[in-house]
């Protein structure tokens, strides 16, 4: 139920007239000004007004007076449809060092920026969070001023041997600590301890499974179903997308084709439905393997027409050339997914997948999951399926099997590398037994469609998985 009322008996004439200057556009100094009162009264005035009218942001604010004159701005959501909003409050250096004072804005402005090219939601742009200068007590109350749903906060302390840099993400509504996490590091090269920093910080919050989208579906799964929006659709779609099992991929296009009908402009969406559609061409999930086909094309173009420096739609679109057979043009779009990810575990990781059995050099395949390995902790269990196919491609099937067994359980091209691994060390008993689940399950799946739907079009890989599918009975 919209909480939002079209008149605010309950606020105070005061709190009114700060209302009403906010949601015009005016900074807190400039209400501040004309109301003859400090910026930090304004910020206390902003928390009670939100608090009172069960709004969360200006945006919300100004459609509560706009509704309560008739004036609502043609085209404008109502709250309930906005997605969630992520700030970045400038780390609080305890170093009097200017040096380290420097330092710490650096890394705040790294890694703002980054979480605006992989977090999947809006973030407040780093200059804006520098201007409210504000202090850890205020955080809760200037994080609601300007619309924040969850914020990101952090604490550095250095000296001529290490840094520690302390890092917390809350709810902005009530400040409530959600995540939080330490990183020790040498003191070496300056630049490339900003680097490593930015790079872990990011990867946690933002990558697949990542803390952001974890604490996102547990606050979707409270709601009542009428009222989730596009971006709630999405969180959903991505969970079921990386399951890998066949009801998983459906229920990932399905929510996902939701979330595109109520917001088209949802990029990672756009991507995440290529990637469905990829998964239901290669695994027979689907009887039309030409429209699976067309539909995955459709939705890697749609997410680069939205954003061309999409790094995972980069990789997506490379994955769709070499399924066509332009393998020149499945290079490029590697080496651009590369460019625009090259910090970015997710994209990492299904480059390394690429790299083994499409296009480019089998041997870049590990160096490159075992980086997406380090800079993402929090790894999910399809991480480990592309490091098991890359270990097998390698003759590395002890250390596949291991990789495999930790991936997801019901993907038949999990299954398929699990049996030919085993078979490859002799485990025939394993891997007859793998045999004979994927064809009772997935009876439209066999190794030449996986090699030719993928595509697998490395020489090495393709012989590596012929042969072992001999030894495994596979066909």
């Amino acid at each position: 139920m919209n909480r939002i009322a079209t008149s605010s008996p309950a606020l105070s004439d005061r709190e009114r007239a700060v209302a009403e200057k906010f949601a015009a556009g005016l900074t807190y100094r400039e209400i501040g000004e004309a109301l003859f009162i400090a910026p930090s009264t304004v910020r206390t005035h902003l928390a009670s007004i939100y608090d009172k009218l069960g709004v969360r942001n200006k945006v919300a604010l100004a459609a509560h007076f706009a509704g309560a004159s008739g004036t609502r701005p043609e085209g404008q959501p109502p709250f309930s449809d906005a997605p969630p909003v992520l700030a970045m409050f400038p780390n609080e250096c305890l170093n009097s060092e200017e040096r380290w004072r420097r330092f710490a804005d650096g890394l705040s402005s790294d890694i703002t920026i980054d979480l605006a090219r992989y977090a999947d939601l809006p973030v407040i742009a780093f200059h804006t969070m520098k201007s409210l200068g504000s202090k850890p007590a205020d955080f809760a109350a200037d994080g609601k001023a300007i619309g924040a749903t969850y914020i990101v906060s952090g604490q550095l302390r250095a000296d001529d041997q290490r840094v520690r840099l302390t890092i917390e993400l809350a709810d902005a509504g009530n400040g409530v600590s959600l995540w939080n996490e330490r990183y020790d590091r040498p003191v070496e090269d300056i630049f490339a301890l900003q680097d490593s920093l930015t790079e872990n910080v990011i990867n946690v919050l933002a990558g697949s499974f990542g803390t952001l989208g974890t604490v996102g579906r547990n606050a979707v799964r409270r709601k009542p179903p009428a009222s989730l929006r596009a971006y709630d659709f999405y969180l959903l779609g991505v969970e079921q997308h990386n399951m890998f099992s066949r009801a998983g991929n459906a229920g990932a296009i399905r929510l996902l084709s939701r979330a595109l009908e109520l917001d088209p402009t949802l990029v990672r969406a756009w991507t995440e439905l290529a990637y469905a559609y990829s998964i239901e061409a290669c695994n027979g999930f689907g009887d039309d393997v030409p429209g699976s086909i067309e539909n995955w094309r459709a939705a890697v173009e749609n997410a680069l027409r939205l954003d061309p420096t999409d790094s995972a739609a980069h990789t997506c679109l490379g994955d769709l050339k070499g399924c066509l057979g332009d393998f020149e043009g499945a290079e490029r779009a590697y080496q651009r997914g590369f460019e625009y990810g090259s910090n970015h575990a997710d994209t990492l990781a299904l480059l390394a997948g690429s790299r083994a059995l499409v296009a480019g050099d089998p041997a870049e395949a590990i160096p490159l999951i075992e980086r997406a390995m380090r800079l993402n902790p929090l790894a999910p269990p399809w991480y480990f399926g592309m490091q098991g196919r890359i270990l097998f491609v390698a003759g590395r099937h002890r250390e596949a099997i291991a990789a495999l067994r930790r991936s997801s359980p019901d993907s038949p091209n999990v299954l398929m590398f699990l049996a030919l691994a085993q078979a490859a060390v002799s485990e025939t008993g394993e891997a007859a037994r793998i045999a004979a689940r994927l064809k009772a399950e997935f009876p439209d799946f066999s190794v030449e469609r996986f090699i030719a739907a993928y595509p697998v079009t490395n020489p090495h890989a393709v012989q590596a998985i012929r042969d072992a599918a001999k030894l495994a009975r596979l066909g």
